[in-house]
């Protein structure tokens, strides 16, 4: 037992090795908060003196983050009160009024010295500007009484701060200690380059944050950032020199893409489009109830007599084409993709910033150059769709076959399986829901792109909603909008009722 349960001199010992400093005061608290249920308070006279700086000192910097922020929030509230020329804006616009007001007097005295017939309205003008005025001027006067209650709301803040972090200190130390005990890189003891860091930090956020909100005009560059608007310009211009270059050096490349997605769009448009409508209907219906069952099949149905009976059948099929090309390419090229990743660490290693950057990206800017190497239509659309929905195919890919029980690959490989059986027989089996989710999601985000691919000319339900919102129909573009979610309900059925089968 003594192996494994610390004697108390043995924690009492760890326990001054992880403080190093105080460490009589720090035994007699850690023995208390140690025996209690859940959390209880301990009074930190040092945390409630020196705030952040103290869980800075002592490693614990998600606390030091937020009570920087908050602390940060009390003093700017202070120094405003304090410091701050709070009626300086309304004080500003009473003296333009000012002007304008005089202004027009003089307008008004040369009016009644003519015999002019614009006195009366000169008047009211002149009565308009005066109440104007007036009101600017008890603004600015509210404004400037403001400063007591903006004092007292600040120390009110301070103090509330201090208070919880002279309450909360030596819990959140001993909940470090114990990730400590056990994982020794854990932060531990009282260091100065800490200190150091942390009042350079607190100094520095307090401080410009009260001058930017108390008195900006002492540092005006904390008001806006130094841009540099020639820098903007050459690395545009650069920008745009390197698409002019690459059109033309890579002309005979993207024809070819642009020719092999329009030839797969095209097949898939003569299947979808010009097939008669009952054909079409009658093999979804067959495919939904195989993988879904009768109940799916009767959804499927209802909602392809939604599509059709209100006019959205041929615009419903030529999305279902472009989404069907899209999430083709995707699944064939992620699914291979994913298992390389799987296998190779270090090809996902580069390939995860890859697919971090094609899913936050937002979509209407990698259509910038999707448009100029491909030019606007149906075959860019197409592109443009590929790369916000291939991501999820691919990391669930990875996903699941990191996930395949280590056991299943070991005895697969006891009884002398290859690497393609290990593959093809344990691993896809085994990873196959995780991969089936991933094809799903590819073949929803890629419909959501339904609507921004008709910026680029893409026909389909998208160009009803595009029309809708640039017209205001609203009950056009609800009908077409709710066409678009009967098409991915139904391929989310097949697909999902496949996988809970």
């Amino acid at each position: 037992m003594s192996d494994t349960i610390p004697v108390p001199n043995e924690t009492e010992h760890l326990t001054r090795t992880f403080v190093e400093k105080n460490g009589d005061y720090y035994v007699k608290e850690f023995d208390k908060l140690s025996d209690a249920k859940g959390f209880k308070a301990s009074f930190q006279p040092f945390a409630a003196l020196f705030g952040p700086i103290w869980f800075a000192a002592r490693g614990l910097w998600s606390w030091f983050l937020c009570f920087l922020l908050i602390e940060t929030y009390g003093f700017v509230q202070l120094i405003k009160g304090l410091f701050g020329d709070l009626g300086s804006a309304q004080v500003d616009r009473a003296d333009a009024i000012q002007v304008m007001i005089n202004s027009r007097m003089e307008q008004l005295e040369a009016a009644k010295a003519a015999g002019a017939s614009s006195v009366a309205s000169l008047e009211r003008a002149v009565g308009s500007l005066q109440k104007a005025l007036d009101d600017a001027m008890s603004a600015a006067t509210a404004a400037a009484e403001a400063s007591a209650s903006l004092i007292v709301f600040g120390l009110v803040i301070i103090l509330a701060a201090k208070a919880t972090e002279a309450v909360i200190a030596n819990w959140t130390l001993e909940t470090q200690f114990t990730r400590w005990r056990s994982n020794n890189s854990v932060l531990s003891g009282l260091s100065k380059e800490r200190t150091f860091i942390g009042t350079a930090l607190f100094l520095i956020v307090t401080s410009l944050s009260s001058i930017r909100f108390a008195q900006p005009d002492i540092l005006p560059i904390l008001l806006t950032f130094p841009a540099n608007n020639e820098l903007s310009s050459t690395l545009a211009n650069g920008i745009g020199d390197w698409f002019d270059w690459a059109k033309v050096s890579g002309g005979d490349f993207f024809n070819s893409i642009t020719l092999g997605v329009r030839s797969l769009l095209d097949g898939l448009e003569v299947i979808f489009v010009g097939t008669p409508w009952p054909v079409v209907m009658l093999a979804v219906a067959i495919l939904s109830a195989l993988t879904g069952g009768p109940r799916v099949a009767i959804f499927t149905v209802c909602a392809l007599s939604y599509l059709g009976i209100l006019g959205f059948w041929e615009k419903a099929m030529t999305t279902i084409s472009l989404l069907g090309a899209a999430a083709m390419v995707a699944i064939v090229l992620g699914i291979p993709f994913g298992i390389l990743c799987a296998r190779k660490p270090k090809v996902f290693m580069v390939a995860r910033p890859v697919l971090d950057f094609m899913q936050s990206m937002p979509s209407f800017v990698y259509l910038i150059p999707v448009i100029a190497f491909f030019g606007a239509g149906k075959p860019s659309a197409i592109i443009a769709t590929l790369v916000f929905g291939s991501p999820p195919v691919i990391r669930l890919t990875v996903l699941g076959l990191q996930q395949v029980p280590h056991a299943a690959r070991e005895a697969a490989m006891a009884f002398g399986a290859t690497p393609a059986y290990l593959l093809f027989k344990v691993d896809l089996p085994l990873a196959s829901r995780t991969i089936m989710t991933g094809v799903n999601q590819t073949i929803l985000m890629s419909l959501a792109m339904v609507v921004v691919a008709s910026l680029i000319g893409a026909k389909g339900l998208g160009e009803d909603v595009l029309a809708a919102l640039q017209y205001a129909s609203e009950g056009e573009g609800i009908l077409a909008g709710i066409a678009i979610l009967f098409c991915a309900l139904i391929l989310d059925k097949i697909v999902a009722g496949k996988q809970e089968k």
